[in-house]
């Protein structure tokens, strides 16, 4: 089956995955991202508390799964946040181009964690990928998740760059094989950022390890992500292509800054402007 015939009957059934459980299934997934750089250590304190929080202004629903912020920014967000579910995310290794030396990339990613990061997001060296040295993208990654120790890898593929599927497939593949605990879509600095086909090449090839391995890698759509439709589109595409195995925070994110505000709108039937 081709990608768009893949990708219109997976249209028509998320129209009627969009319900209250799976607008919160999503909702459960984002990682909350603020990746501006008008970042101060008092905004992203008060975008922790606001985490915090949630729970007492909304005990029915489920937080979100992550913060996401630049490693500066990782201790603040550690100080503040006190509801354990909710990992810390950082962003490293150059982001968003990846164009610095690898000794940075690790000593960055590295000090993330020893900052309170759980998770690591970095970008596939694409001045390296592009030019078919892949030897250095799988050397990179490699030395960056022995780096992190125990912290989850997130491996952002850029795919608007990429653009043709063989390409993301492999990158895809690529990834996986030299030790990201997820592939991502995109840094959401460039345009296109995440869509739809390219969410489907890249579960296929989860799908693809995932027969030759028996080890399940997270998907991460990310970039762009913004309406309740977007979302219950991404989740329907990890549905058809990957099971519900996989319909998780452990195994699924949204990368995304606009999405909850308007996931909890949905949910509660009210413009909400909480984040």
């Amino acid at each position: 089956m081709t990608i768009q015939a893949e990708l219109a009957a997976i249209n028509e059934k998320a129209a009627s995955n969009n319900n209250h459980e799976m607008q919160q299934l999503a909702f459960s997934c984002i990682d909350l991202t603020t990746l501006n750089p008008t970042d101060t250590v008092s905004r992203v304190k008060a975008f922790a508390a606001r985490v915090n929080d949630f729970y007492n202004d909304y005990p029915t629903l489920v937080n979100v799964a992550a913060i996401c912020v630049y490693p500066n920014m990782v201790r603040s967000v550690k100080e503040v946040l006190a509801v354990e579910p909710v990992k810390i995310a950082a962003v490293a290794g150059g982001f968003p181009s990846s164009m610095t030396f690898i000794e940075m990339k690790v000593q960055e990613a590295k000090r993330a964690v020893e900052l309170g990061a759980d998770e690591i997001d970095i970008v596939l060296p694409l001045w390296a990928f592009l030019d078919g040295n892949k030897l250095i993208c799988k050397e990179e990654i490699v030395t960056i998740k022995e780096a992190i120790g125990e912290a989850h890898l997130k491996v952002i593929l850029e795919t608007g760059a990429l653009a043709e599927p063989e390409k993301i497939h492999h990158a895809s593949m690529l990834a996986m094989e030299a030790g990201a605990d997820f592939i991502k879509t995109s840094t959401g600095k460039m345009s296109p950022a995440a869509t739809p086909e390219a969410a489907i090449v890249m579960c296929r090839a989860i799908k693809d390890f995932w027969m030759k391995t028996g080890k399940q890698i997270g998907f991460k759509p990310a970039g762009g992500i913004a309406t309740t439709e977007d979302a219950i589109l991404y989740l329907t595409i990890v549905k058809e292509i990957l099971g519900e195995e996989w319909m998780n925070p452990q195994l699924f994110r949204i990368g995304a800054s606009r999405l909850a505000n308007n996931l909890l709108s949905d949910l509660l039937g009210e413009e909400i402007t909480y984040f």
